[in-house]
C-alpha cells in the first residue's frame, strides 16, 4: 500500500538530476513542483543556477511544465520570466494537473518525470500515472505553510512503514 508513495529516484536537489541518463532512457518532459522543489517557498524568482539549470534542461531536448498547488500570482510571476509554461492550483495529487501538464507537452506518461519535494503530492500523484516520480530535499523547509506541513507529517508514517519492510533504507543504500 505504501509503495505507491514511494519515488523511482532520490536526490538532494534537481541539480543532481542526470538527465542525459534520463532522455537516454526515452524520457522527453519533466513535470516539476516549483515552490521547495525549484527554489525555497518564498522565493519568487529563480536563482542563476536554477536558470542554468533550466537552460541545460532544453539544450538537453526536454519540455517543462511546473505544476504547482499555489496560485496563480504566485506561479505566474515565477514562470513568465522564464518563458515556462504552468499548471497553478493543481490540487495535487489529482491526476488531471499531471494530465494536463503532458498536454501542454504533446507527451505521454511514458515519457515524462515528476520531480518534486513532496511524496504525498508530486510522487503519489506521478505514480498514480504511471510516470517516473523523482523525489528531492525541500530547499527551505521553514517556509512551508500548514498544508504542507501536515503533509510533512504523513510522509514520517510512510517513511517508518517503508522501512519496516525494508523498502525506504534499501533506497537509501542504492541512492
Amino acid at each position: 500500500m505504501f509503495e505507491r508513495f514511494m519515488p523511482k529516484l532520490r536526490v538532494d536537489s534537481v541539480f543532481d538530476i542526470d538527465l542525459d541518463d534520463l532522455y537516454a532512457k526515452g524520457y522527453r518532459g519533466i513535470i516539476t513542483d516549483l515552490d521547495n522543489t525549484l527554489v525555497g517557498a518564498k522565493a519568487p524568482l529563480a536563482t542563476p543556477e536554477l536558470m542554468e539549470w533550466l537552460q541545460k534542461v532544453k539544450e538537453s531536448g526536454f519540455k517543462l511544465v511546473i505544476v504547482s498547488n499555489n496560485n496563480m500570482d504566485r506561479v505566474s510571476i515565477f514562470s513568465n520570466p522564464l518563458n515556462i509554461e504552468f499548471v497553478h492550483s493543481a490540487r495535487k495529487p489529482s491526476s488531471s494537473p499531471f494530465r494536463r501538464a503532458m498536454g501542454l507537452m504533446g507527451l505521454s506518461s511514458d515519457e515524462t518525470i515528476v520531480v518534486g519535494d513532496q511524496m504525498m503530492t508530486d510522487v503519489y500523484g506521478g505514480n498514480r500515472l504511471g510516470l517516473f516520480t523523482v523525489l528531492v530535499l525541500p530547499i527551505a523547509i521553514g517556509e512551508e505553510g500548514w498544508g504542507t506541513r501536515i503533509n510533512r507529517q504523513l510522509e514520517r508514517i510512510v517513511k517508518r512503514r517503508l522501512g519496516k519492510h525494508g523498502k525506504w533504507l534499501e533506497e537509501e543504500k542504492n541512492k
